[in-house]
């Protein structure tokens, strides 16, 4: 029973902001999972937790993505309110082909230059690596609030990104946390691919 303790006590860690963080953070993307117009609120205090963890950490792009949520979380919450199924649930969409080589095009250049300023205008640590983690989660971010089923494959990438980054910076719990989401963001993409496939959503 210690050694589960003792887990659990690494995970969370002993911080009351990072903890807090933490169990918002499982909230929030279990109520993604299940399409719930709720994971809003929970999503806006934790995003306003982690913006002062990482400002703490020196990780500067991801103090700016933390803000950039916090406003598209809002954003979202208004998007979602009037497209929902009968049960309450988000009605999923898709993104066409051209939509996803122009993401993608802007990821490219949004890490470049991200990156590239953060090396040369501030003391940020890993600023290419972190940049990556903030351009990539923006995007995740909107396709999310735009309710595209590509989101969630997307936060794949972005997790397993963060999980190395956040480790090597000592930010245990919150790299914990990131191998739930991780874990969490494949099963969000197999839940709304289901329900695209049995017709709750349309292409665009």
């Amino acid at each position: 029973m210690e050694s589960v303790f003792a887990f659990l006590h690494a995970m969370i860690g002993e911080r009351p902001v990072e903890i807090a963080a933490f169990f918002l953070g499982l909230a929030n993307i279990i109520l993604l999972v299940r399409r719930s117009i709720w994971n809003y609120p929970f999503g806006i205090v934790m995003v306003s937790l982690y913006g002062w963890i990482f400002y703490g950490e020196k990780l500067y792009s991801d103090v700016l993505l933390q803000i950039f949520f916090f406003v598209v979380q809002i954003y979202g919450w208004a998007h979602w309110m009037g497209r929902r199924d009968e049960a309450g649930r988000v009605i999923v969409t898709a993104l066409g082909g051209r939509a996803a080589l122009a993401y993608a095009l802007a990821a490219l250049a949004g890490v470049a230059a991200l990156g590239g300023f953060m090396a040369t205008y501030t003391d940020a640590s890993f600023p290419f690596w972190d940049a990556s983690v903030a351009v990539l989660s923006v995007i995740a971010q909107i396709l999310l609030a735009r309710r595209r089923l590509e989101n969630w494959l997307v936060w794949v990438g972005v997790d397993a990104l963060a999980i190395g980054l956040y480790w090597t910076k000592g930010l245990y719990p919150t790299a914990a946390l990131y191998t739930l989401f991780l874990v969490i963001a494949a099963i969000g993409y197999v839940n709304w691919r289901r329900a695209f496939a049995r017709g709750e959503a349309i292409e665009e």
